[in-house]
């Protein structure tokens, strides 16, 4: 439970100072669509217990809720461990291009059976700031860093972290 109350009050004080304002001009932000996520990236890179390539799927909602959007992240390793979940992310914009988003979400998990690495918990909670460029079609390339945890509630909390490439295209430019 403390290290489920550390990433919500990491991502807390990220929202917070994102509400307060300064991080880009409205015009930055006013039209950015709903995404398409994909993502390939190093599973277990810092710990290298189990080290696997990780491919994720997110949909990016374009529907605000404060200034929070929805998404929903299907991944894959390739020790085949599954993740499926949906949570909530914030865009904080740095001038026309350049996009931090942290995010949050609790997804079921299912230890793969070539998987070394068992995170101790069906429900881990991923936590993750992304760094990204924009361009002119609001498509993004950025690179993550994500967390998985099961913040206590399993017998035990290993952890894994993911460093991931990602590209988010606009679903305007897929379904148009």
């Amino acid at each position: 439970m403390i290290q489920l109350a550390k990433h919500a009050a990491t991502f807390a004080g990220v929202l917070v100072a994102g509400l307060m304002g300064g991080f880009a001009p409205h015009s930055a932000q006013a039209d950015d669509p709903a995404f398409l996520s994909m993502s390939v990236g190093a599973y277990d890179f810092n710990k290298r217990k189990d080290t696997a390539t990780e491919f994720r799927m997110e949909y990016r909602s374009d529907v605000k809720i404060w200034e929070l959007k929805p998404f929903a992240a299907v991944a894959g390793t390739t020790n085949s461990s599954f993740f499926i979940g949906a949570g909530v992310l914030m865009d904080l914009y740095f001038g026309n291009r350049f996009v931090v988003t942290p995010s949050f979400a609790p997804h079921y998990y299912s230890k793969g059976s070539s998987d070394k690495k068992d995170l101790g918990h069906a429900l881990e909670f991923r936590s993750q700031i992304e760094v990204a460029y924009r361009f002119d079609n609001r498509s993004r390339l950025g690179l993550a860093v994500s967390h998985y945890s099961n913040a206590s509630i399993g017998n035990k909390n290993p952890g894994s972290e993911t460093l991931s490439l990602v590209y988010s295209i606009p679903t305007t430019i897929l379904f148009d």
